[in-house]
């Protein structure tokens, strides 16, 4: 992995690494503030292949979305599937829409599945602590099934939504997916057909074989895990809350995925061995099919975590993997 993927080490300065410093109080300070403009158009070197457009969610919140739409489909009658993304970053570092490997990635996907792609921004923790970023997630859902705007209703197909996440996003995706899958009528005519949870941040008290052996990781070690779980997690928790491991749940709960099924849901799961969450993907995917969910698996070798934000040839892979399960 380049310095230009990991500029800080983490395993030398975790913090520094997240872009935040510490507080003797507890609170952090963030050495970066990232820019929020609440523009119109967004011009940028991906304007030829996409147009953007970003929208305010909720104003009191300052969370927003950046709507993505591959330029082919626009003054066509044509509809696409529409995936809502969020992104990851820990739950804690200052990722945006703005952010330029996130803004690639959605500008690709949407041009290369192609799809409409909502990229929705929400508050970071530890000053909004979980479930905070899951309501915000949920919130951008009801959002876009009540906006006005012309371009949603115009080239997305909301019969085909499918909720996308990286990371921590992945974590938001499945959390949000079992809170809409018990309220799916009042979202309508927004519907949700599946999950895609790439790379997703999940955890545990007890550490993976593959956590232990890739402790030192220079995209994901250890210490760097546990300082977003410190900080996400509400205060005093530990790692066995169900908001990091969702295998607590998904034991005690027996019918936890009864309307995920009732609903005929899927769930594409993809991670690499080079990275140390993909014991805790294995595992959970394994449950999800002895319990009739319908899993797809995408687990391939090499690679690191995120690695699709630096690789272009596996974002390539990444986009033929998501377009054959939408359309499947």
């Amino acid at each position: 992995m380049s310095d230009q993927i990991a500029p800080v080490d983490p395993n030398v300065d975790p913090y520094g690494y997240l872009g935040i410093i510490p507080n003797t109080d507890g609170s952090i300070t963030r050495s970066q503030i990232p820019t929020r403009p609440f523009s119109t158009t967004i011009i940028d070197n991906d304007s030829s292949i996409v147009y953007m457009k970003d929208l305010v969610i909720n104003p009191t919140k300052g969370t927003m979305a950046r709507i993505i739409i591959p330029r082919e489909v626009l003054n066509s009658e044509n509809k696409l599937p529409l995936v809502v993304y969020f992104h990851g970053g820990g739950f804690v570092m200052a990722i945006t829409v703005d952010t330029p490997i996130l803004q690639k990635f959605c500008a690709t996907l949407a041009a290369k599945i192609p799809a409409i792609i909502v990229s929705v921004d929400y508050r970071y923790a530890p000053e909004n602590r979980l479930p905070a970023a899951y309501d915000d997630c949920m919130e951008s859902l009801h959002w876009i099934k009540n906006t006005p705007n012309e371009l949603l209703k115009t080239y997305a197909d909301f019969s085909k939504c499918f909720l996308l996440g990286t990371s921590s996003g992945g974590n938001i995706a499945y959390h949000v997916g079992l809170r809409v899958a018990g309220v799916s009528e009042y979202l309508k005519p927004l519907e949700i057909k599946g999950l895609i949870l790439y790379h997703s941040l999940f955890g545990g008290n007890e550490r993976t074989k593959l956590e232990l052996r890739l402790a030192r990781d220079k995209m994901l070690p250890l210490n760097v895990s546990d300082i977003m779980w410190e900080l996400g997690l509400p205060i005093g928790s530990d790692h066995d809350h169900p908001y990091c491991n969702p295998m607590v749940e998904i034991l005690s709960n027996e019918d936890l995925f009864d309307q995920v099924k009732t609903q005929g849901w899927k769930i594409l799961m993809i991670d690499c061995d080079g990275n140390p969450l993909i014991d805790r993907q294995i595992e959970v995917s394994k449950m999800l099919k002895e319990k009739g969910v319908q899993v797809v698996d995408c687990f391939s070798e090499g690679g690191f975590h995120g690695c699709e934000y630096f690789d272009g040839m596996k974002l390539k892979e990444l986009t033929l993997v998501v377009k054959e399960f939408l359309r499947a």
